[in-house]
């Protein structure tokens, strides 16, 4: 049996066992799909079986790619990493950082003791937080009234900054803010600037944040897994989101989509003999942006939608420009410079230049970081290098 025959294995039982409805998952080289496989169902009710052009909510994925759009635009000296944002984005200008509750619960706000920049924003240092994962950006939502992130609502990046600007890493809303600054200096929506820079030159086709009726008929179901195991379809609307694309999620995609884009990185920027990001863009990308900072344990505060997140615990990780950045190799054999992210339904990626190769696992499941998604995740790069060594 060879390496990819057990990770096969592996995903095969997975969704028989009902563990998971369905994944997918690709392997690349620089060149070429190493591995792909595709097992269960888009949807437990009907029974169809997933496919290669089906549809998922890729979420927190969309980072890198806003991140790489906004790089593009740094390149051009249209942006710039140090400079203030507040210059492109006058509502961050004069950011203000929660600074506890008064008695009766009302926000108590001060102004942040330096500005914004776009690498603090690009590398989650600039004090923004998600309240799946902070419990006073939880409280202060509720106690003035705004809608949730996660919503997706213009108002919703009406939120003060947990801490300022510089001196902590806190996963939060960030990229969104990103994806408007890429807006305001290009003159297009964000979904367009992607499809033009990076979806129609890498042929990703079915990557969008507007899906056509055709695109919708395939979207994966999305489950809940409750504490017994089982999984229970989540009812979840489609939102056409012309007038708020945001960086920090909301797209929609294949695995072969998505794969495409791995390859482009692991390609230094170049694909189907164009050069979409220059190679030194892409090396500056993968380097630590952070410091002596860290990302640390990120512990939930809404349970229904992650698990806590302490993703490979024995070492320090840094952070990119839109992307963790692994200090050490892994015990799946992931090698140090490496680059990783995921989404809120469980759909993740790896980038590692120094080995060549990188992968994407794709499931529509919450609570983010699933026991069982990280484990069939750790055997797909464990079968990876024992079959490229």
């Amino acid at each position: 049996m060879s390496p990819f025959d057990r990770a096969d294995a592996a995903l095969a039982a997975a969704a028989k066992s009902r563990a998971i409805a369905g994944a997918i998952a690709i392997v690349t080289d620089r060149d070429k799909t190493l591995f792909e496989a595709v097992y269960g169902v888009r949807d437990i009710a009907s029974g169809e079986a997933l496919r290669q052009d089906s549809i998922f909510r890729i979420a927190s994925m969309t980072k890198a790619i806003a991140g790489a759009a906004a790089m593009k635009l740094v390149e051009q000296g249209k942006l710039d990493l140090d400079a203030p944002i507040g210059n492109v984005l006058p509502q961050l200008a004069k950011p203000k950082v929660l600074d506890g509750f008064e008695s009766d619960g009302t926000p108590r706000l001060r102004d942040a003791k330096r500005a914004i920049t776009l690498r603090h924003l690009l590398t989650h240092t600039a004090g923004f937080a998600y309240e799946v994962w902070n419990a006073d950006q939880k409280r202060y939502i509720e106690a003035v009234g705004l809608p949730s992130p996660l919503t997706r609502q213009p108002r919703s990046l009406e939120v003060p900054l947990m801490s300022d600007p510089g001196t902590r890493w806190e996963y939060g809303i960030n990229i969104d803010w990103v994806g408007k600054a890429v807006e305001a200096v290009s003159g297009k929506s964000l979904g367009t600037y992607m499809k033009d820079e990076f979806f129609d030159p890498l042929g990703m086709s079915d990557t969008s944040y507007n899906l056509s009726p055709e695109q919708h008929a395939r979207i994966v179901t999305l489950y809940l897994r409750h504490e017994d195991g089982s999984l229970h379809p989540q009812p979840t609307e489609v939102h056409r989101t012309d007038n708020n694309e945001l960086g920090g999620g909301g797209l929609y995609g294949t695995a072969r989509d998505y794969i495409a884009f791995v390859r482009m990185i692991l390609n230094g920027g170049r694909a189907n003999g164009r050069q979409i990001l220059k190679p030194e863009t892409i090396a500056l990308m993968a380097q630590n942006h952070i410091g002596e900072l860290t990302m640390g344990k990120m512990t939930t505060a809404a349970p229904r939608l992650s698990n806590d997140v302490d993703l490979h615990p024995e070492q320090d990780k840094k952070w990119g420009l839109s992307f963790l950045v692994n200090t050490k190799e892994t015990k799946h054999g992931r090698k140090p410079g490496s680059l990783f992210w995921a989404g809120l339904a469980n759909t993740y990626y790896w980038i590692d230049p120094a080995s060549g190769v990188g992968g994407v696992l794709f499931t529509q499941l919450r609570p983010f970081a699933d026991p069982i998604v990280l484990d069939l995740l750790g055997t797909i790069e464990r079968a990876t290098y024992d079959a490229i060594t």
